[in-house]
Order: C-alpha cells, then sequence, then structure tokens
C-alpha cells in the first residue's frame, strides 16, 4: 500500500502543511495513519476523497451514480 507523508500530500494539494494539521484536528480530509508522532496518507484513501470533492456546479459535489 503506497502512503504519503503530510508534506507530500501539502505538495499534491498545493496547500500548507499546517491546513492538512487543522483538518485533522477538525475531522475533516482522507482517513490517515499516525504510527507514533508519524502521519501518513494512505494513497486509495487520498484518491476516494478526491473523488468525493468532485464538482458539477456551485450547488455541491456530484452525487453518486451521476443524478
Amino acid at each position: 500500500m503506497k502512503r504519503l507523508t503530510e508534506q507530500h500530500l501539502a505538495e499534491r494539494w498545493q496547500m500548507s502543511v499546517r491546513t492538512l494539521q487543522n483538518w485533522r484536528w477538525m475531522g475533516r480530509g482522507p482517513r490517515y495513519l499516525k504510527i507514533g508522532a508519524r502521519v501518513l496518507y494512505p494513497l486509495d484513501e487520498i484518491e476516494a476523497y478526491e473523488a468525493g470533492q468532485l464538482h458539477a456546479n456551485t450547488s455541491g459535489p456530484v452525487r453518486a451514480g451521476g443524478a
């Protein structure tokens, strides 16, 4: 299973590491692994989160099945 560090995910999404840390504190963003002090994001969790953020218009996310 491929995993990204919070630094790599921040680069991928062009945001700060601090934003990811705040999201974890608020319970937002993709699921992650915490092993000791280290935080790792499984790539499949990142991709699933990204897919859930797709929008077709400004009123909200695309529903499953495209309806």
